[in-house]
């Protein structure tokens, strides 16, 4: 059997990379998935290549109409929803005092809102199939201050504190509830940036979609005994620099 059979998962931001990641390793591991997004003709080309394990639905996670439709389709076509990844998410660059508030608002509502929707909407239909897992794709912007990103932070920030409230929430439906907190992940969001922002860091390299994605498996089927965490995949970049101390 495999690791997977009988989950009926909902993902949001699926269309590409590590959204798309979590869908090719969830099928592949015997789940069915319900993926979303706003990329609609990646997203098509993206099932297409999955097979019929998979549902694309278009979902611009400001929307509770989308939301509510992405939960429809799930139910109807695989069954009650018992894993959730949160995975949709924008960054936006500037400045406290040159950022417009309206792009300010814009992120957060993506980010944050966004979550929070998928949550409200899902958990219902969680609690029909029995329990599950929810895991909500936070940052390590969620866990320490990053210049020139201050809309991004706030809502990641605001993401993990959310998933810890929700965690406690829900234990008594058997729903965990937790956060992964990626790192220098190299995606198209990161495909600007330079390798040389991973030197710093202990593992001196970008992380993997895969990556990430074997670390969400992992929280969804065998962490049982975890809600309300926090879980940092990052090559030891919150860590802090490495640093060669001189030796007298």
């Amino acid at each position: 059997m495999a690791r997977f059979d009988g989950t009926v998962a909902l993902i949001s931001g699926g269309a590409r990379g590590m959204g798309a990641a979590h869908v090719r390793g969830l099928v592949a591991e015997g789940a069915k998935v319900v993926f979303g997004d706003i990329l609609d003709d990646e997203g098509r080309n993206l099932q297409d290549e999955v097979g019929e394990s998979t549902r694309y639905v278009h979902l611009d996670v400001t929307s509770e109409a989308d939301w509510q439709a992405a939960v429809a389709t799930a139910e109807k076509d695989f069954g009650p929803i018992n894993l959730l990844v949160n995975n949709a998410g924008i960054v936006s660059y500037g400045p406290v005092d040159v950022m417009e508030p309206e792009e300010f608002r814009r992120v957060i509502d993506i980010n944050l809102t966004g979550t929070f929707l998928g949550m409200h909407f899902a958990v219902p239909s969680m609690r029909t199939a029995g329990g599950g897992a929810i895991i909500n794709i936070s940052s390590t912007a969620g866990l320490m201050g990053y210049a020139t990103i201050a809309a991004y932070g706030a809502s990641k920030w605001g993401v993990r504190g959310m998933t810890k409230a929700v965690a406690l929430e829900l234990g008594n439906d058997n729903i965990r509830v937790m956060s992964i907190h990626p790192g220098p992940i190299r995606t198209p969001m990161t495909d600007g940036m330079s390798d040389e922002l991973t030197m710093a860091q202990p593992i001196k390299r970008f992380g993997t979609a895969e990556e990430v994605t074997k670390l969400m498996m992992f929280m969804a089927a065998d962490a049982t005994y975890s809600t309300g965490s926090e879980w940092v995949i990052d090559g030891g970049a919150v860590l802090g620099p490495v640093i060669d101390i001189p030796q007298e």
